[in-house]
């Protein structure tokens, strides 16, 4: 590798098109996210056909736009990296299919980048946490709208999953409860502002498999209370949406609880994903670190939500290590650590 190599990095896997240019000591020399939120807020979710096509209408000028605003060509980067999945499939064909035509175009390696393992390595990414990256082992939490999972992050590559979810994951779960509760989409940032003026104690909910053995989860039953006390009127909104989210920081902070005693040994909590940006859900997780004697680390905001910086990142690592891909690596819509 390079001494000081330059990664560009590519994110198409739901429905933020983003890209980043990121050299190896961790300066990022420019980035952008565009965001379709308006392209799916009319559904209610996301529609993959609207969001293949979003991508495929806005990455190549995102692209030169970032290239430009990083002050490089093309001949300047060593690799490309692009998410392959897991995600929505037209989506991950777009960006892993620019991604090789660049590659191709110009000479240079192609890395196929696991969207759940650039979450993981996003806290290693040198000056982003004030006391440094994590050394290895550390456990990982992985809070989505996609996906619920206790990591054990061994090395790059190394992964033991030591719980999932059986049902909902927990971000689906604060976008399903806010609906409920009249909420505009996406719905995690409406729920958690308007939990900030209720009472979590004017309503119990319950807090599914709390003290449970093992560290899986599951958040069906919750979303069907928060459905039945909406429409009983148990409650003003707020109480609801408040108690909703220290159900779920109780339940997130015990299965980390849970999934520390199974893993052992570890340098790090940290906790990664769009619903890492919660505050109430931190304040939980530091707790149990705490107790620990752990460090909890989390990405800044824009870094919990998908992005391409740590797609960059995880390539980066990737390319230390001379793993790069073949041009004829195909996407994938499933893709488990």
């Amino acid at each position: 590798m390079q001494p000081d190599p330059i990664i560009l990095g590519i994110e198409s896997s739901c429905d933020e098109t983003a890209a980043a240019v990121l050299r190896a000591d961790g300066t990022i020399l420019a980035e952008a996210v565009f965001s379709q939120q308006a392209e799916h807020a009319a559904f209610g979710g996301v529609v993959p056909e609207i969001a293949a096509r979003a991508h495929l209408q806005h990455l190549p000028d995102l692209v030169a736009d970032t290239m430009r605003k990083a002050g490089i060509r093309h001949h300047a980067l060593h690799a490309i990296a692009a998410t392959s999945g897991p995600g929505l499939i037209g989506g991950l064909i777009v960006g892993a299919s620019f991604g090789k035509g660049v590659a191709l175009a110009h000479g240079l390696p192609f890395l196929a980048i696991n969207h759940l393992e650039a979450h993981a390595l996003t806290v290693r990414l040198p000056g982003l946490m004030p006391d440094g990256p994590p050394e290895f082992p550390y456990l990982l939490l992985l809070l989505s709208g996609g996906h619920c999972q206790c990591v054990e992050v061994r090395g790059l590559g190394q992964y033991r999953r030591l719980g999932t979810t059986l049902d909902d994951a927990v971000g689906e779960a604060f976008d399903k409860s806010a609906k409920l509760l009249g909420l505009p989409w996406p719905g995690g940032p409406h729920l958690e502002r308007l939990a900030s003026g209720g009472d979590a104690a004017a309503i119990t909910l319950p807090r599914p498999l709390l003290g449970r053995p093992g560290c899986d989860f599951s958040f069906s039953g919750l979303k069907t209370a928060v459905a039945r006390a909406v429409a009983a009127g148990q409650a003003r909104p707020a109480d609801i949406a408040a108690a909703f989210q220290a159900s779920v920081a109780a339940v997130l902070a015990d299965r980390a609880s849970h999934a520390l005693d199974m893993a052992r040994s570890m340098t790090a909590l940290v906790v990664a994903g769009g619903v890492a940006a919660n505050t109430a859900i931190r304040t939980a997780l530091r707790g149990v670190a705490d107790a620990r004697g752990l460090p909890m680390l989390a990405p800044p905001l824009r870094y919990c939500t998908d992005n391409a910086v740590m797609v960059a990142w995880a390539g980066m690592e990737r390319l230390r290590l001379g793993l790069t891909d073949s041009l004829a690596h195909n996407p994938r819509p499933r893709w488990p650590l």
